[in-house]
């Protein structure tokens, strides 16, 4: 299959157990056992993650971009990835994946960006709509400031804790080659254009560290005590710039620690699933490595699954 075309693809069980298994992601709504005991589910069956999707999107648009490079294009500072969730995919339900024409502009102040409209599709409608775009500066929250905590005590934080200024939730990860492979082949990239022992290849996919969010988010809402059974969340949408200088420099072992805020709660604004215009949840979501340096940062919103259904009704 040429790989930046849109043939139909389909994503398995086993595509979504080895992906939620490479980066802990224990949702029910993934799980082949456990997605029937979620209330009022309407999905029928286990449905592909939001990050597997965005980590074929990914690969599909380097790819593309290894195609249609040009001597002038100034190497990427930024990878900023913004996509909305119109709709699930379900195991064995086939798609496309469309990766638009790559666009360049400047902006007045000496900025630039370079960005490919991305378009998932089933035969029923849209799943996945956004823009992977690459810039000399971050696109999301860009004067983000991190909790004030020394990079030196960022290693004494305890993992799945709050952060002591009350406003943050603590995960720590760790890099690991196999698990990063694993996501890119249950999200069916080809592992090889980022890993290769004989070749001395070791590049981490920016959305191995960013689909660590994931876990992180649900170690809080569990840890608050949250029913996911009775109360289920789905994303709506994610905003991630991902810093390409630090993320190429990634190695195993290298220590991840995962910010995630308290839920802010805004207003509906027509996004999301089935284009509602419900209450949501936005956090906002940091990814630290051991010096301090940023390596992505971003927001995800959310919106509890009975609220969707309401709004249909």
């Amino acid at each position: 299959m040429d790989p930046v075309s849109a043939d139909e693809q389909v994503y398995q069980q086993i595509h979504l157990d080895v992906a939620r298994n490479a980066t802990d992601d224990f949702n029910p709504f993934h799980d082949a056992d456990k997605w029937h005991r979620i209330h009022q589910n309407p999905f029928g069956g286990p449905i592909v993650l939001g990050f597997q999707m965005e980590c074929l999107a990914e690969y599909r648009v380097t790819r593309h971009r290894a195609l249609d490079s040009t001597d002038d294009d100034p190497p990427a500072a930024f990878r900023n990835y913004q996509f909305t969730f119109a709709g699930v995919l379900r195991t064995d339900e086939p798609f496309r994946m469309e990766i638009k024409p790559t666009k360049r502009t400047s902006t007045p102040d000496g900025g630039w960006t370079r960005s490919n409209r991305v378009v998932v599709r089933k035969a029923d409608g849209l799943v996945l709509i956004g823009q992977i775009r690459d810039s000399d500066r971050p696109l999301a929250l860009p004067d983000i400031t991190p909790p004030a905590v020394p990079h030196t005590a960022l290693s004494e934080l305890a993992d799945r804790s709050p952060v002591p200024d009350g406003h943050w939730f603590h995960k720590r990860k760790f890099m690991t080659n196999s698990n990063a492979k694993n996501l890119l082949s249950g999200s069916l990239a080809r592992q090889a254009d980022y890993f290769d022992e004989l070749e001395d290849r070791v590049n981490y996919p920016d959305m191995f560290p960013t689909a660590m969010i994931s876990c992180a988010l649900l170690e809080r809402t569990h840890a608050a005590g949250h029913d996911f059974y009775a109360n289920p969340m789905v994303y709506t949408t994610h905003h991630f710039s991902v810093d390409q200088r630090l993320a190429r420099r990634l190695r195993s072992a290298d220590a991840l620690h995962l910010l995630v805020s308290n839920p802010q709660v805004v207003a509906g604004n027509g996004g999301g699933l089935g284009n509602t215009g419900i209450e949501q949840q936005r956090h906002t979501c940091l990814g630290l490595l051991e010096n301090g340096g940023i390596l992505f940062r971003g927001e995800v919103m959310l919106a509890p699954l009975n609220a969707i259904l309401g709004s249909g009704e």
